[in-house]
């Protein structure tokens, strides 16, 4: 668009000729200008938060006890089996360590029959204690 279509002047006019049109403000003014930061509040607020935080980790506190209290109540019903056939499992430990003790003596009789004053069975050490063998087996060579 020309200029004079603009400025509602038919032809050609001097730039002196035309009326004046300046830009200025709207009526009423300009809304004010912010220049300040402003944060928006979006989110939870910090009480939220450590309510929040607090809740879960109490009831992750809880769940922890309950599943403490289970694992005790389980190790302790273990631990009553195991007391419960302890008798059963020495009776069985004495009866293999008496076969054993034999064969011992048998082998130690055998060993020691040219040896004059020897007694089969008797400790060498005469301390009056009688302590069964500290390994599972009595003599591991002895078959």
């Amino acid at each position: 668009m020309t200029e004079a279509t603009i400025r509602n002047k038919p032809g050609m006019a001097s730039v002196k000729d035309m009326p004046l049109l300046q830009d200025g403000p709207p009526p009423g003014g300009f809304a004010p200008v912010r220049y300040a930061r402003r944060i928006p509040n979006k989110g939870p607020s910090a009480v939220a938060i450590f309510l929040t935080t607090f809740g879960v980790f109490s009831w992750g506190m809880y769940e922890v006890g309950k599943g403490n209290k289970i694992r005790r109540a389980i190790k302790e019903e273990k631990y009553a089996a195991r007391r419960a056939i302890l008798p059963m499992l020495q009776a069985e430990e004495d009866e293999r360590f008496v076969k054993e003790w034999k064969k011992y003596l048998e082998e130690e009789a055998r060993i020691m029959k040219d040896v004059p004053g020897w007694k089969v069975g008797e400790s060498v050490y005469h301390s009056g204690r009688w302590m069964p063998p500290a390994s599972g087996e009595l003599r591991p060579e002895v078959w």
